[in-house]
């Protein structure tokens, strides 16, 4: 999963992505509205943790700006503003969380991986594609019953893969998701980390698509 962090103070933006990156996010950074209403509209993201008060340009503005531009990211605003007002606003201007500072960032996480499960149009927390199961919520993969062990690249790509499980993920969009921006990535790397990935959970639970992408298998899917 990769998330767009838009946030003007360095230390707490930092801190936030440090977290994030922790739980297998990957993330990039924006610290103020331009670069926000840029990187929004040209990259691919699973979701955005956005400010309002930003410098250059407002949140809300940034906000209004994505939605008519026809980009459908759900967005968590993430402000001191917590008056009625500001939140009405927020939610007219197309978010689809809110969270006032200051805040647990265990909850920013959990409300991420809340909006990335039913962007994908997974009502329960739990998806199952046979023998796997991944836990949405708690960001968890389980192989018959077992935890199993990923490295956050490897993470990423079979969660990207299980929100969409029996359709095909196109690689090009598994590289977007995959790294963050002006990461160095090699022109086999995804192929490397599926690679890992069917070691772990079996070559069949992952079809390649000749010239398009991989499909998680959907046997035994719910």
């Amino acid at each position: 999963m990769r998330v767009l962090l838009v946030e003007d103070d360095r230390v707490l933006s930092e801190g936030i992505a440090r977290h994030l990156r922790q739980e297998n996010f990957a993330v990039d950074v924006a610290r103020d509205g331009e670069d926000a209403a840029h990187l929004g509209e040209t990259e691919l993201y699973d979701a955005a943790v956005l400010d309002l008060g930003l410098p250059k340009r407002d949140g809300v503005s940034v906000l209004k700006g994505w939605r008519a531009a026809g980009r459908r990211l759900p967005v968590l605003i993430l402000t001191a503003r917590d008056g009625w007002s500001d939140k009405v606003e927020g939610f007219k201007a197309g978010a689809d969380d809110y969270l006032t500072k200051p805040f647990r960032i265990e909850e920013v996480v959990m409300r991420l991986r809340a909006l990335v499960r039913r962007a994908s149009g997974h009502a329960e927390a739990r998806i199952r594609c046979g023998p796997l199961a991944f836990d949405a919520q708690l960001g968890t993969f389980e192989l018959d019953g077992l935890p199993l062990k990923l490295t956050a690249f490897e993470w990423r790509v079979l969660s990207a893969l299980a929100l969409r499980h029996g359709a095909v993920v196109e690689r090009a969009e598994l590289i977007e998701r995959v790294y963050e921006m002006n990461a160095d990535v090699d022109s086999n790397s995804i192929e490397v980390i599926v690679g890992r990935l069917r070691r772990k959970i079996g070559a069949a639970m992952i079809e390649t698509v000749r010239g398009r992408g991989y499909r998680l298998a959907a046997d035994g899917a719910e």
